[in-house]
């Protein structure tokens, strides 16, 4: 997934998140930050939302079923592998991944999943606890060899 296509995700589903929250165009507007008339113009698909505001969307409405079911998961999550490449950080709490997610290599306590939607993986301990992340699969089977070796 690059930036384009999440980009293009947040302005197709732009209009349902908005009636998912039962907010107005004025108050969607001031809320992701961009005129009601920027708003209008991305919800009736005449131009696409800017990196920027598809990153406040995605942060400010992370809970949002409209964006989980699109991006497969917490769309934060995406958005920051498609800036970032590769998330390593303090352990986060996950669901376990039986909904978006297949089990790609099982071991030691340790699972690699894929993400069925974006395609891609993470690396969780026998707690759900996601350790790293990432887009490139090589990066990813190097972690994978690091810990459960």
């Amino acid at each position: 997934m690059d930036r384009d296509f999440a980009i293009d995700i947040v302005s197709e589903k732009l209009k349902l998140i908005r009636t998912e929250n039962d907010y107005t165009q004025d108050k969607m507007a001031e809320v992701i930050g961009i005129s009601k008339k920027t708003l209008v113009q991305i919800e009736k698909g005449r131009i696409s939302a800017g990196w920027t505001t598809s990153v406040a969307v995605c942060a400010l409405f992370r809970e949002s079923s409209i964006l989980q079911n699109a991006f497969g998961g917490d769309p934060l999550e995406v958005i920051e592998l498609t800036a970032h490449d590769v998330i390593s950080r303090p352990k986060e709490k996950t669901l376990g991944g039986y909904i978006w997610w297949r089990d790609v290599k099982i071991g030691n306590g340790y699972r690699l999943q894929q993400n069925i939607l974006s395609q891609h993986f993470r690396i969780l301990d026998e707690d759900n606890y996601r350790l790293y992340s990432s887009f490139e699969e090589q990066i990813i089977l190097k972690k994978w060899q690091t810990i459960v070796n």
